[in-house]
Protein backbone atom coordinates (compact mmCIF):
# COMPACT_ATOMS: atom_id res chain seq x y z
CA UNK A 1 0.00 0.00 0.00
CA UNK A 2 1.64 3.41 -1.40
CA UNK A 3 2.22 6.02 1.50
CA UNK A 4 2.19 9.69 0.71
CA UNK A 5 5.37 9.63 0.04
CA UNK A 6 5.59 6.85 -2.20
CA UNK A 7 2.55 8.90 -3.84
CA UNK A 8 4.94 11.95 -3.92
CA UNK A 9 7.17 10.81 -5.68
CA UNK A 10 5.45 9.12 -8.29
CA UNK A 11 4.02 12.63 -8.91
CA UNK A 12 7.41 14.56 -8.73
CA UNK A 13 8.88 11.74 -11.28
CA UNK A 14 5.72 11.94 -13.26
CA UNK A 15 4.79 8.47 -12.83
CA UNK A 16 1.59 9.28 -12.34
CA UNK A 17 -0.86 12.63 -12.71
CA UNK A 18 -2.85 13.98 -9.67
CA UNK A 19 -6.03 13.48 -11.99
CA UNK A 20 -5.36 9.84 -12.33
CA UNK A 21 -5.00 9.48 -8.19
CA UNK A 22 -8.25 11.33 -8.11
CA UNK A 23 -10.14 9.30 -10.32
CA UNK A 24 -8.08 5.86 -9.08
CA UNK A 25 -9.97 7.26 -5.63
CA UNK A 26 -12.64 8.25 -6.58
CA UNK A 27 -13.33 4.96 -8.32
CA UNK A 28 -12.36 2.69 -5.29
CA UNK A 29 -14.98 5.20 -3.23
CA UNK A 30 -18.03 4.22 -5.44
CA UNK A 31 -16.46 0.58 -5.86
CA UNK A 32 -16.53 -0.14 -1.79
CA UNK A 33 -18.86 1.92 -0.67
CA UNK A 34 -22.43 -0.12 -1.18
CA UNK A 35 -20.26 -2.85 0.55
CA UNK A 36 -17.93 -0.78 3.34
CA UNK A 37 -20.45 2.31 3.54
CA UNK A 38 -17.28 4.56 4.50
CA UNK A 39 -18.89 7.84 2.98
CA UNK A 40 -22.01 10.01 3.78
CA UNK A 41 -20.70 12.31 0.33
CA UNK A 42 -18.40 11.21 -2.58
CA UNK A 43 -16.92 14.49 -4.47
CA UNK A 44 -17.14 13.42 -8.12
CA UNK A 45 -14.95 16.57 -9.19
CA UNK A 46 -11.30 17.30 -8.72
CA UNK A 47 -10.45 20.43 -6.89
CA UNK A 48 -7.49 22.47 -8.49
CA UNK A 49 -3.97 22.05 -6.34
CA UNK A 50 -2.09 25.29 -5.99
CA UNK A 51 0.66 24.34 -3.92
CA UNK A 52 4.15 22.70 -3.64
CA UNK A 53 3.67 20.97 -0.50
CA UNK A 54 4.00 17.16 0.05
CA UNK A 55 0.13 16.69 0.23
CA UNK A 56 -0.28 18.62 -2.74
CA UNK A 57 -2.30 16.48 -5.35
CA UNK A 58 -2.73 13.50 -2.78
CA UNK A 59 -6.08 12.41 -2.26
CA UNK A 60 -7.61 12.48 1.28
CA UNK A 61 -10.78 11.77 2.83
CA UNK A 62 -12.53 14.39 5.74
CA UNK A 63 -15.08 13.00 8.44
CA UNK A 64 -18.46 14.66 8.10
CA UNK A 65 -18.76 16.70 11.14
CA UNK A 66 -16.05 19.33 9.65
CA UNK A 67 -17.66 22.41 7.94
CA UNK A 68 -16.96 22.42 4.27
CA UNK A 69 -18.19 25.51 2.17
CA UNK A 70 -21.34 24.36 -0.12
CA UNK A 71 -20.56 20.99 0.74
CA UNK A 72 -23.14 18.27 2.91
CA UNK A 73 -22.23 18.00 6.43
CA UNK A 74 -24.37 16.14 8.35
CA UNK A 75 -22.35 14.96 11.17
CA UNK A 76 -24.39 12.08 10.38
CA UNK A 77 -27.25 13.30 11.84
CA UNK A 78 -30.75 13.42 10.69
CA UNK A 79 -31.56 16.49 12.12
CA UNK A 80 -27.99 17.99 9.98
CA UNK A 81 -28.92 15.61 6.97
CA UNK A 82 -29.70 18.37 4.07
CA UNK A 83 -27.36 21.34 6.11
CA UNK A 84 -24.78 22.84 3.42
CA UNK A 85 -22.11 25.18 5.66
CA UNK A 86 -20.91 28.60 4.04
CA UNK A 87 -17.97 28.85 5.66
CA UNK A 88 -15.03 26.30 6.09
CA UNK A 89 -12.91 24.79 8.45
CA UNK A 90 -9.15 25.77 9.46
CA UNK A 91 -8.34 22.25 8.99
CA UNK A 92 -9.91 22.25 5.41
CA UNK A 93 -9.19 24.77 4.85
CA UNK A 94 -5.54 24.53 5.12
CA UNK A 95 -5.54 21.03 3.28
CA UNK A 96 -7.34 23.01 0.33
CA UNK A 97 -4.19 25.30 0.44
CA UNK A 98 -1.83 22.78 0.47
CA UNK A 99 -3.16 20.76 -2.33
CA UNK A 100 -5.00 17.64 -0.97
CA UNK A 101 -7.36 16.48 -3.02
CA UNK A 102 -10.99 15.99 -1.67
CA UNK A 103 -12.36 12.28 -2.15
CA UNK A 104 -15.72 12.62 0.14
CA UNK A 105 -17.00 12.99 3.43
CA UNK A 106 -16.90 10.04 5.61
CA UNK A 107 -19.47 8.36 7.82
CA UNK A 108 -19.46 8.63 11.63
CA UNK A 109 -21.34 7.97 14.93
CA UNK A 110 -24.36 10.58 15.57
CA UNK A 111 -22.44 13.86 16.39
CA UNK A 112 -19.17 12.05 16.97
CA UNK A 113 -21.20 10.00 20.12
CA UNK A 114 -19.94 6.41 20.26
CA UNK A 115 -17.31 3.90 19.45
CA UNK A 116 -18.85 1.29 17.23
CA UNK A 117 -19.64 3.21 13.58
CA UNK A 118 -22.86 2.01 13.72
CA UNK A 119 -25.39 4.90 14.52
CA UNK A 120 -25.04 6.84 11.65
CA UNK A 121 -28.00 8.58 9.84
CA UNK A 122 -26.95 6.68 6.34
CA UNK A 123 -26.15 3.41 8.19
CA UNK A 124 -23.18 1.06 9.69
CA UNK A 125 -19.79 1.15 8.38
CA UNK A 126 -18.54 -2.26 8.41
CA UNK A 127 -14.19 -3.38 8.89
CA UNK A 128 -12.42 -4.12 5.82
CA UNK A 129 -10.97 -7.19 7.20
CA UNK A 130 -14.20 -8.68 7.84
CA UNK A 131 -17.39 -7.25 7.16
CA UNK A 132 -19.17 -9.20 10.01
CA UNK A 133 -16.90 -6.70 12.56
CA UNK A 134 -17.08 -3.38 13.55
CA UNK A 135 -14.37 -0.58 12.48
CA UNK A 136 -14.98 1.00 15.66
CA UNK A 137 -16.17 5.08 15.78
CA UNK A 138 -16.57 7.98 16.07
CA UNK A 139 -14.47 8.11 12.98
CA UNK A 140 -15.53 5.02 11.64
CA UNK A 141 -15.63 6.21 7.60
CA UNK A 142 -12.23 7.58 7.74
CA UNK A 143 -10.53 5.07 9.46
CA UNK A 144 -12.28 2.52 6.76
CA UNK A 145 -11.32 4.72 3.66
CA UNK A 146 -7.51 4.51 4.48
CA UNK A 147 -8.05 0.60 5.72
CA UNK A 148 -9.53 -0.04 2.72
CA UNK A 149 -7.12 1.93 0.52
CA UNK A 150 -8.92 4.15 -0.87
CA UNK A 151 -7.27 6.81 0.20
CA UNK A 152 -3.59 7.64 1.88
CA UNK A 153 -4.86 9.82 4.71
CA UNK A 154 -7.87 11.18 6.11
CA UNK A 155 -9.07 13.51 8.92
CA UNK A 156 -10.98 12.44 11.62
CA UNK A 157 -11.77 14.04 15.40
CA UNK A 158 -10.57 12.40 18.62
CA UNK A 159 -12.96 12.96 22.41
CA UNK A 160 -11.98 9.39 23.95
CA UNK A 161 -10.07 7.70 21.47
CA UNK A 162 -12.07 7.70 18.30
CA UNK A 163 -9.26 7.96 15.92
CA UNK A 164 -7.07 5.63 17.81
CA UNK A 165 -9.24 2.84 18.82
CA UNK A 166 -10.64 2.67 15.11
CA UNK A 167 -7.37 2.72 13.62
CA UNK A 168 -6.58 -0.23 15.57
CA UNK A 169 -9.30 -2.00 14.61
CA UNK A 170 -8.97 -1.38 10.85
CA UNK A 171 -5.05 -2.12 11.13
CA UNK A 172 -3.91 1.97 9.99
CA UNK A 173 -1.92 4.62 12.17
CA UNK A 174 -4.38 7.41 13.87
CA UNK A 175 -2.89 10.29 15.48
CA UNK A 176 -4.13 12.65 17.67
CA UNK A 177 -1.74 15.32 18.55
CA UNK A 178 -1.81 18.10 21.79
CA UNK A 179 -4.78 19.44 22.57
CA UNK A 180 -5.06 22.35 20.78
CA UNK A 181 -2.09 21.82 18.35
CA UNK A 182 -4.62 22.41 15.35
CA UNK A 183 -7.20 24.34 14.99
CA UNK A 184 -10.88 23.10 15.98
CA UNK A 185 -12.61 25.96 14.23
CA UNK A 186 -15.34 24.42 12.03
CA UNK A 187 -15.11 21.36 13.89
CA UNK A 188 -18.95 20.12 15.16
CA UNK A 189 -18.39 20.36 19.25
CA UNK A 190 -18.71 17.16 20.81
CA UNK A 191 -17.43 18.10 23.95
CA UNK A 192 -15.22 21.32 23.36
CA UNK A 193 -12.72 20.36 26.42
CA UNK A 194 -11.87 16.94 25.50
CA UNK A 195 -12.36 17.45 21.22
CA UNK A 196 -9.00 16.76 19.07
CA UNK A 197 -8.00 17.32 15.31
CA UNK A 198 -6.33 14.45 13.71
CA UNK A 199 -5.36 11.63 11.12
CA UNK A 200 -5.71 8.23 9.83
CA UNK A 201 -2.68 7.54 7.98
CA UNK A 202 -0.44 4.88 6.36
CA UNK A 203 2.32 5.03 8.89
CA UNK A 204 3.80 7.14 11.48
CA UNK A 205 6.11 9.36 8.81
CA UNK A 206 2.77 9.67 6.87
CA UNK A 207 0.87 11.28 10.13
CA UNK A 208 3.97 13.40 10.74
CA UNK A 209 3.40 15.06 7.22
CA UNK A 210 -0.32 15.63 7.73
CA UNK A 211 0.12 17.30 11.68
CA UNK A 212 3.09 19.38 9.68
CA UNK A 213 0.30 21.17 7.38
CA UNK A 214 -2.70 21.24 9.96
CA UNK A 215 -0.75 22.53 12.80
CA UNK A 216 -0.56 26.25 13.98
CA UNK A 217 -2.43 28.99 16.17
CA UNK A 218 -5.63 29.98 14.64
CA UNK A 219 -6.99 32.85 15.66
CA UNK A 220 -10.90 31.87 15.29
CA UNK A 221 -10.15 29.07 17.80
CA UNK A 222 -8.72 30.46 21.31
CA UNK A 223 -7.40 27.29 22.53
CA UNK A 224 -5.41 26.94 19.48
CA UNK A 225 -1.16 26.79 20.09
CA UNK A 226 1.30 28.65 18.70
CA UNK A 227 3.32 26.77 15.68
CA UNK A 228 6.93 26.38 17.63
CA UNK A 229 8.79 26.34 13.88
CA UNK A 230 9.32 22.68 13.96
CA UNK A 231 8.87 20.13 11.07
CA UNK A 232 7.46 16.98 12.57
CA UNK A 233 9.00 15.13 9.62
CA UNK A 234 12.31 16.03 10.37
CA UNK A 235 12.02 15.00 13.84
CA UNK A 236 10.91 11.42 12.94
CA UNK A 237 14.28 9.37 12.74
CA UNK A 238 16.08 11.14 15.52
CA UNK A 239 17.77 8.50 17.69
CA UNK A 240 15.51 7.18 20.78
CA UNK A 241 18.49 5.98 22.55
CA UNK A 242 18.17 6.51 26.26
CA UNK A 243 14.45 7.14 26.18
CA UNK A 244 12.20 5.85 28.72
CA UNK A 245 8.88 4.45 28.06
CA UNK A 246 6.65 3.08 31.16
CA UNK A 247 3.30 0.44 31.07
CA UNK A 248 0.91 0.13 33.76
CA UNK A 249 0.59 -2.91 35.64
CA UNK A 250 -2.84 -3.03 36.39
CA UNK A 251 -3.99 -3.01 32.78
CA UNK A 252 -1.28 -5.47 31.71
CA UNK A 253 -0.16 -7.92 34.08
CA UNK A 254 -1.34 -11.46 32.75
CA UNK A 255 -2.37 -12.98 36.30
CA UNK A 256 -4.65 -10.22 36.94
CA UNK A 257 -6.36 -10.99 33.25
CA UNK A 258 -5.95 -14.74 33.96
CA UNK A 259 -10.14 -15.31 34.04
CA UNK A 260 -10.52 -12.74 30.80
CA UNK A 261 -11.42 -14.03 27.63
CA UNK A 262 -8.83 -15.75 25.01
CA UNK A 263 -8.64 -12.82 22.65
CA UNK A 264 -7.74 -10.37 25.88
CA UNK A 265 -5.23 -12.78 26.98
CA UNK A 266 -3.61 -12.96 23.54
CA UNK A 267 -3.17 -9.20 23.45
CA UNK A 268 -1.27 -9.04 26.09
CA UNK A 269 1.11 -11.80 25.16
CA UNK A 270 1.66 -9.98 22.11
CA UNK A 271 2.28 -6.59 24.03
CA UNK A 272 4.74 -8.14 26.25
CA UNK A 273 6.54 -9.38 23.10
CA UNK A 274 6.63 -5.72 21.65
CA UNK A 275 7.84 -4.47 25.04
CA UNK A 276 10.78 -7.04 24.13
CA UNK A 277 11.24 -5.68 20.88
CA UNK A 278 10.82 -2.05 22.44
CA UNK A 279 14.19 -2.78 25.00
CA UNK A 280 15.97 -4.75 21.90
CA UNK A 281 15.93 -1.11 19.77
CA UNK A 282 17.22 0.56 23.34
CA UNK A 283 14.22 1.99 24.58
CA UNK A 284 14.23 1.84 29.28
CA UNK A 285 11.07 0.55 29.31
CA UNK A 286 9.40 0.27 32.95
CA UNK A 287 6.22 -1.26 34.50
CA UNK A 288 4.10 0.77 36.88
CA UNK A 289 1.37 0.87 39.00
CA UNK A 290 -1.51 3.34 38.94
CA UNK A 291 -4.29 3.42 41.39
CA UNK A 292 -7.17 0.61 39.76
CA UNK A 293 -9.69 2.90 41.59
CA UNK A 294 -8.61 5.94 39.44
CA UNK A 295 -8.59 3.34 36.13
CA UNK A 296 -11.53 2.37 37.21
CA UNK A 297 -12.70 6.03 37.36
CA UNK A 298 -11.98 6.79 33.82
CA UNK A 299 -14.90 5.90 31.89
CA UNK A 300 -17.33 7.11 34.42
CA UNK A 301 -15.42 10.38 34.07
CA UNK A 302 -15.49 10.91 30.27
CA UNK A 303 -19.08 9.65 30.12
CA UNK A 304 -20.31 12.63 32.93
CA UNK A 305 -17.83 15.09 31.45
CA UNK A 306 -18.59 14.51 27.79
CA UNK A 307 -22.74 13.91 28.10
CA UNK A 308 -22.46 17.61 30.35
CA UNK A 309 -20.47 19.33 27.56
CA UNK A 310 -22.47 17.57 24.23
CA UNK A 311 -25.32 18.64 25.79
CA UNK A 312 -24.41 22.42 26.06
CA UNK A 313 -22.71 22.44 22.71
CA UNK A 314 -25.78 20.62 21.10
CA UNK A 315 -28.41 23.04 22.65
CA UNK A 316 -29.02 25.08 19.34
CA UNK A 317 -29.89 21.96 17.23
CA UNK A 318 -33.86 22.28 17.87
CA UNK A 319 -35.18 22.31 14.29
CA UNK A 320 -34.94 26.04 14.07
CA UNK A 321 -31.90 27.60 13.05
CA UNK A 322 -30.73 23.74 12.18
CA UNK A 323 -32.52 20.47 10.62
CA UNK A 324 -36.34 20.02 9.41
CA UNK A 325 -38.37 21.95 11.24
CA UNK A 326 -41.01 20.07 13.80
CA UNK A 327 -44.33 20.06 14.08
CA UNK A 328 -46.26 21.76 16.96
CA UNK A 329 -48.17 24.70 18.07
CA UNK A 330 -45.34 26.75 19.75
CA UNK A 331 -42.10 26.85 20.21
CA UNK A 332 -41.29 24.31 22.51
CA UNK A 333 -43.65 21.82 20.91
CA UNK A 334 -41.94 22.37 17.71
CA UNK A 335 -38.67 21.76 19.50
CA UNK A 336 -39.59 18.63 21.26
CA UNK A 337 -40.74 17.40 18.10
CA UNK A 338 -38.02 18.10 15.84
CA UNK A 339 -35.02 16.78 18.18
CA UNK A 340 -37.60 13.90 18.96
CA UNK A 341 -37.35 12.72 15.32
CA UNK A 342 -33.74 14.05 14.57
CA UNK A 343 -32.09 12.29 17.02
CA UNK A 344 -31.46 8.36 17.51
CA UNK A 345 -32.19 6.66 21.03
CA UNK A 346 -28.32 6.70 21.98
CA UNK A 347 -27.71 10.72 21.00
CA UNK A 348 -31.53 11.02 23.24
CA UNK A 349 -29.95 9.29 26.43
CA UNK A 350 -26.84 11.33 26.07
CA UNK A 351 -28.33 14.48 26.11
CA UNK A 352 -31.03 13.03 28.89
CA UNK A 353 -28.03 12.27 31.14
CA UNK A 354 -26.15 15.50 30.19
CA UNK A 355 -29.10 17.53 30.91
CA UNK A 356 -29.52 15.85 34.73
CA UNK A 357 -26.06 16.20 35.25
CA UNK A 358 -25.53 19.97 34.66
CA UNK A 359 -28.91 20.68 37.18
CA UNK A 360 -28.12 22.86 39.65
CA UNK A 361 -28.49 20.64 42.49
CA UNK A 362 -26.39 17.63 40.78
CA UNK A 363 -23.07 19.47 39.52
CA UNK A 364 -21.16 19.51 42.84
CA UNK A 365 -21.94 15.81 42.97
CA UNK A 366 -21.57 14.80 39.76
CA UNK A 367 -20.37 17.40 36.69
CA UNK A 368 -17.08 19.25 39.22
CA UNK A 369 -16.59 15.65 41.21
CA UNK A 370 -16.13 14.39 37.64
CA UNK A 371 -13.45 17.54 36.87
CA UNK A 372 -11.46 16.99 39.95
CA UNK A 373 -11.44 12.82 38.68
CA UNK A 374 -9.82 14.03 36.00
CA UNK A 375 -7.29 16.63 37.72
CA UNK A 376 -6.05 13.74 39.89
CA UNK A 377 -5.01 11.67 36.96
CA UNK A 378 -4.03 13.78 35.20
CA UNK A 379 -1.58 14.82 37.64
CA UNK A 380 -0.72 11.46 37.91
CA UNK A 381 0.24 11.39 34.54
CA UNK A 382 2.36 14.24 34.47
CA UNK A 383 4.53 12.98 37.74
CA UNK A 384 5.09 10.52 35.41
CA UNK A 385 5.96 12.25 32.87
CA UNK A 386 9.06 14.42 35.12
CA UNK A 387 10.69 10.16 34.67
CA UNK A 388 9.10 9.05 31.08
CA UNK A 389 8.75 10.01 27.78
CA UNK A 390 6.05 8.10 27.13
CA UNK A 391 3.37 5.45 27.77
CA UNK A 392 2.92 2.66 26.07
CA UNK A 393 -0.08 -0.06 26.43
CA UNK A 394 -2.59 -1.83 23.88
CA UNK A 395 -4.77 -0.19 22.10
CA UNK A 396 -8.00 -2.36 23.34
CA UNK A 397 -8.70 -5.18 25.52
CA UNK A 398 -10.16 -7.10 21.95
CA UNK A 399 -10.21 -7.34 18.44
CA UNK A 400 -12.94 -5.35 17.01
CA UNK A 401 -16.76 -6.29 17.90
CA UNK A 402 -18.76 -8.35 15.91
CA UNK A 403 -22.40 -6.22 15.31
CA UNK A 404 -23.81 -8.49 17.58
CA UNK A 405 -21.49 -7.61 20.54
CA UNK A 406 -20.38 -9.81 23.40
CA UNK A 407 -22.34 -8.88 27.25
CA UNK A 408 -18.72 -10.02 28.84
CA UNK A 409 -16.97 -7.60 27.56
CA UNK A 410 -18.59 -4.93 30.52
CA UNK A 411 -16.79 -6.47 33.44
CA UNK A 412 -14.99 -3.78 35.32
CA UNK A 413 -11.15 -5.08 33.85
CA UNK A 414 -11.80 -5.01 30.84
CA UNK A 415 -13.59 -1.76 30.90
CA UNK A 416 -9.72 -0.32 32.17
CA UNK A 417 -8.27 -1.94 29.39
CA UNK A 418 -10.69 -0.69 26.76
CA UNK A 419 -11.20 2.95 28.27
CA UNK A 420 -7.49 4.01 29.36
CA UNK A 421 -6.86 6.10 25.78
CA UNK A 422 -9.48 8.38 27.21
CA UNK A 423 -6.41 9.10 29.67
CA UNK A 424 -4.63 11.39 26.31
CA UNK A 425 -7.85 14.02 25.88
CA UNK A 426 -8.59 14.33 29.42
CA UNK A 427 -4.39 16.04 29.64
CA UNK A 428 -4.92 16.56 26.37
CA UNK A 429 -1.24 14.89 25.56
CA UNK A 430 -0.20 13.83 21.90
CA UNK A 431 -1.71 10.16 21.43
CA UNK A 432 -0.81 7.59 18.91
CA UNK A 433 -1.83 4.18 17.49
CA UNK A 434 -0.03 1.98 15.60
CA UNK A 435 -0.53 -1.58 14.36
CA UNK A 436 0.79 -4.40 16.43
CA UNK A 437 0.04 -7.56 14.15
CA UNK A 438 -3.10 -9.94 14.51
CA UNK A 439 -5.29 -12.23 16.19
CA UNK A 440 -8.17 -14.30 15.31
CA UNK A 441 -7.31 -12.77 11.42
CA UNK A 442 -8.22 -8.96 12.96
CA UNK A 443 -5.75 -6.34 13.43
CA UNK A 444 -4.75 -5.34 16.76
CA UNK A 445 -2.65 -2.27 17.99
CA UNK A 446 -0.99 -0.51 20.95
CA UNK A 447 -0.57 2.88 21.52
CA UNK A 448 1.82 5.08 22.45
CA UNK A 449 0.82 8.75 24.80
CA UNK A 450 3.80 11.18 25.30
CA UNK A 451 3.63 14.45 27.19
CA UNK A 452 1.92 17.71 26.45
CA UNK A 453 3.54 19.82 23.37
CA UNK A 454 6.02 17.36 21.93
CA UNK A 455 4.03 15.76 19.01
CA UNK A 456 7.51 15.39 17.38
CA UNK A 457 9.30 13.09 20.20
CA UNK A 458 6.24 10.92 20.46
CA UNK A 459 5.68 10.54 17.00
CA UNK A 460 9.51 9.92 16.73
CA UNK A 461 9.11 7.32 19.16
CA UNK A 462 6.41 5.43 17.28
CA UNK A 463 8.35 5.23 14.20
CA UNK A 464 11.10 3.53 15.83
CA UNK A 465 8.19 1.02 17.40
CA UNK A 466 6.77 0.83 14.17
CA UNK A 467 10.53 -0.14 12.39
CA UNK A 468 10.54 -3.20 14.52
CA UNK A 469 7.39 -4.55 14.71
CA UNK A 470 7.23 -4.86 10.21
CA UNK A 471 3.77 -3.86 10.46
CA UNK A 472 4.10 -0.57 8.78
CA UNK A 473 1.13 -0.61 5.90
CA UNK A 474 -0.26 -3.75 6.45
CA UNK A 475 -3.41 -3.88 4.40
CA UNK A 476 -5.63 -7.05 3.47
CA UNK A 477 -4.36 -8.01 0.00
CA UNK A 478 -7.31 -7.08 -2.08
CA UNK A 479 -7.24 -3.70 -0.83
CA UNK A 480 -3.51 -2.86 -2.02
CA UNK A 481 -3.42 -0.12 -4.43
Amino acid sequence: MKTIMDLRSDLDNKLVTSEQLFEKANSLAHKYQEEFNPFVTIIDEKSEEKSNSLLSGIPYALKDNFSTKGILSTASSNILKDYVPVYDATAYKKLKEAGALLIGKTVLDELAMGGTGTTGHTGIVRNPWNKNHQIGGSSAGSAAAVALGIVPFSIGSDTGDSIRKPAAFGGVVGFKPTYGRISRYGLFAFASSLDHVGCFTRCVKDAAIVTDILKGQDERDMTSLPDEDIKYLDMIDNDIKGKKLFFIKELTDLELYKDAGEETLEILKKFKETIDKCKSIGFEVEEISFDEKLLKAIYPAYMTISCAEATSNNSNLTGIPFGPRGEGDNINDIMFDARTKGFSELIKRRFILGSYILQRENQERLFKNAGRLRRIIVDKMNELYKTYDAMILPASGGIAPTFEGEIDRMSPRYLMLENHMAIGNFGGFPSITIPNGFVKDMPIGINITGRCFEDGLTLNIANKIEEVLGYKGIVKEEYDV
